[in-house]
């Protein structure tokens, strides 16, 4: 047969596997003259043939069956490429606790390059970011914990995936639809972060894992925590050799309000290293939303020119946090939320920090209108984290995608109102790289 016709089994030959002369699974007509003419070939190409046969299975995609020479070499190689299959997810999924009501935690492992992420189905948490440093060797530049108790009983919301509703909304209420929702008060007079017990407190369900991608969902049902609507939510977490990708998409069956977020705290030194005020970080935004004593926007859209909000030539973290600013000493530092430049819905630069003892780079973008800087100014009396490391005031910073904070108190503010059956979809990527 001309190597360019399609296979009598009905499979389509890819570019590579004509190059290769790889034989499909044999029917009745594919034996003799043809295998003969391709045995030496077969023989001599087999070893990147099976690198990649074996590459592909295991990203489960392979949709050919590989040929190779006996019927029972090939059921071998299906079981021993079934059992490391079986193997790498045993390592990449292991329990992480239990809740009180016998719901079981796991944590999930992505591997991509020399990137792993640690991400846990109590609160869609990152736990472990572990990244390559400039002498190459892994550093774990996320803050979290080595136990379910201490996730549970802190409220630092670390490395959490927050909703309904990320940040804060004034007088812990609003209104839609011609009717008012009162929310839990859990910020001073305010509402935050979806409540006393929003999506960081409940244990998502895993729809897909793989070796770098991670699907989880939630149902959140009609009144929970005091939103209106069935609220079905799913995160996709896709590890690269360049980062953290993670993609929102959520649908309602009322009207609702959703700004769904992740609230991780980086620490570009390690994550037990101490007070990030020695790095570095940039915000593309030449506007903020100050707020009042209450971190609730007054709804103005202030340049940052002139002030120590002014971030967009890149500072070093601690070099103005303490000043004489108003907006700075209500906040006890970097708290608030910046305008990223561009068109909201696109994704495009919102931030980039950077640490000169690693080298290590990491860049956000972004799909939201919003991000908030914060520079933990608020961790003392934290549990203890990963191997005990004894986090405290500003040892890490978050960069927090979002719609702007009470913004539906503020019409001129990009809208977090989803509508019925309309589709809630948004991405945010942490990308990584290494300064020489």
């Amino acid at each position: 047969r001309n190597r360019d016709s399609q296979p009598r089994s009905g499979f389509a030959l890819s570019d590579s596997q004509r190059n290769d002369n790889i034989i499909l699974p044999f029917s009745s007509r594919c034996k003799g003259k043809l295998w003969r003419k391709t045995e030496k070939k077969a023989r001599r190409d087999r070893p990147a043939r099976e690198k990649r046969r074996k590459a592909s299975c295991l990203r489960g995609k392979n949709t050919v069956q590989w040929s190779k020479d006996p019927a029972p070499d090939r059921g071998r190689s299906r079981a021993e490429a079934g059992r490391k299959e079986a193997s790498m997810e045993e390592r990449s999924r292991r329990p992480f606790g239990t809740m009180p009501d016998g719901t079981q935690v796991e944590e999930i492992t992505l591997r991509s390059g020399g990137l792993t992420a640690g991400i846990l189905t109590y609160g869609g948490a990152v736990r472990t970011l572990t990244v390559p440093g400039r002498s190459g060797a892994a550093v774990d530049v996320a803050l979290g914990f080595d136990s379910l108790e201490d996730y549970r009983r802190q409220d630092k919301y670390l490395g959490a995936l927050v909703g309904r509703v990320a940040n804060r909304i004034g007088g812990a209420r609003f209104s839609l639809g011609g009717r008012e929702y009162p929310l839990a008060a859990n910020n001073g007079e305010n509402h935050i972060h979806g409540g006393l017990a929003g999506f960081d407190r409940q244990v998502w369900q895993v729809e897909e894992a793989g070796a770098d991608r991670l699907v989880l969902s939630l149902f959140s049902p009609d009144g929970q925590e005091g939103y209106p609507g069935d609220l079905s939510v799913r995160v996709a977490y896709t590890l690269s050799p360049e980062g953290l990708s993670i993609a929102y998409w959520a649908r309602s069956s009322r009207d609702t309000l959703c700004n769904l977020t992740n609230h991780s705290y980086f620490n570009l030194n390690g994550h037990a290293s101490g007070p990030v005020a020695g790095q570095y970080i940039q915000i593309n935004a030449g506007r903020y939303t100050p707020a009042d004593g209450g971190s609730i926007p007054t709804g103005e859209l202030a340049p940052v020119e002139g002030t120590p909000m002014d971030l967009r030539a890149g500072v070093r973290i601690g070099a103005r946090i303490d000043e004489d600013f108003p907006q700075l000493t209500m906040a006890g530092g970097y708290d608030h939320n910046w305008v990223v430049d561009g068109p909201a819905g696109t994704l495009r630069p919102a931030a980039r920090a950077w640490s000169e003892e690693t080298g290590i780079v990491l860049a956000v973008s972004t799909t939201m209108p919003g991000v908030q800087f914060y520079t933990g100014n608020y961790l003392d009396g934290c549990p203890a984290g990963k191997g005990n490391a004894p986090y405290g005031k500003r040892w890490g910073f978050c960069l927090e995608t979002q719609f702007f904070p009470d913004a539906v108190h503020h019409p001129e503010f990009p809208s977090p109102v989803l509508r019925a059956g309309a589709e809630y979809r948004q991405e945010t990527r942490f990308c990584f790289s290494v300064d020489k």
